[in-house]
């Protein structure tokens, strides 16, 4: 595994060589266009909305749309001018709460790992952030952009999670009203159904099933075998009695601890590994 960057985390007048690495993969499925006919790749081409003609990569400019159909050009010179300085520092502005961050504003987690013989100021942060139970608030320019950063521990390691400014979380188009309350019966068997599914968290068991789905739909299709659909058993039903639906999950999960040992398990159960993917 590569770094994606190396630097220093700076707090203070203290400096800590580190190394910054990708904690997760792009385990998206991704599909390319075809031609019906002959299963040629498509590509794309640029056309003018003007003259609708085909524009060579050469000639294309960068442009903002200020107001509706209006554009301003901008060159690369004019965004050298404003660029961000590509600095090696992850430098560590505040430290706060864990709890005082809404869970909204983290983005992505990366690993930040020690550099050379900085093993020691390393773990004398990462001990210092696990007693105080504190989190840093840094900045840090990854690929030219500036980030906002938290810093924090897990385990023995420090991890950085890049986060999102305050200006790009959007507020929620309907609000419900705070004076909407539930009713006393209603809420007790609420957290009886809550108690009664609540467990020790596994990620393991919580799997993409849509992805193994395509994934075995494309394992058939390159095999020749026939593709048979799933029949979906689920029945659409309108909630009018509360108390009725909290009642029957309430017994329903009830069965699943007596039949399994464990809550909610039957319910959350899921595969330990992907459809074997074909290789070369």
């Amino acid at each position: 595994m590569r770094p994606i960057w190396n630097g220093m985390l700076s707090f203070g007048l203290v400096n800590i060589p580190v190394a910054l690495y990708a904690a997760t993969d792009d385990s998206d499925l991704h599909f390319n266009l075809l031609h019906k006919e002959d299963n040629g790749r498509i590509r794309n081409q640029r056309v003018c909305a003007v003259d609708g003609k085909p524009v060579e990569y050469s000639d294309l400019v960068k442009g903002y749309e200020y107001e509706k159909g209006k554009f301003v050009t901008i060159t690369d010179e004019d965004l050298e001018k404003v660029k961000v300085e590509a600095t090696d520092r992850i430098v560590i502005e505040d430290f706060v709460s864990v709890d005082e961050i809404d869970p909204k504003f983290f983005e992505k987690p990366y690993f930040l790992l020690p550099g050379k013989k900085s093993d020691a100021p390393y773990a004398l942060l990462r001990d210092a952030l696990k007693s105080t139970g504190k989190i840093g608030i840094a900045r840090v320019v990854i690929r030219t952009r500036e980030r906002l950063a938290a810093v924090r521990v897990d385990g023995s390691t420090l991890m950085l999670d890049t986060m999102h400014f305050a200006d790009e979380l959007r507020e929620p188009d309907h609000v419900p009203a705070e004076t909407l309350k539930a009713g006393d019966r209603e809420m007790e068997m609420a957290k009886m159904l809550i108690n009664a599914m609540s467990t020790k968290f596994e990620p393991a068991k919580y799997h993409d099933t849509y992805k193994d789905a395509v994934m075995e739909l494309i394992e058939s299709k390159v095999d020749g075998r026939q593709i048979v659909q799933q029949e979906d058993h689920a029945e659409p039903t309108e909630v009018i009695d509360l108390m009725k639906f909290l009642k029957a999950s309430i017994e329903k999960t009830a069965k699943s601890v007596d039949s399994s040992g464990s809550a909610g398990k039957d319910h959350s159960e899921a595969k330990t590994q992907s459809p074997k993917r074909r290789t070369k």
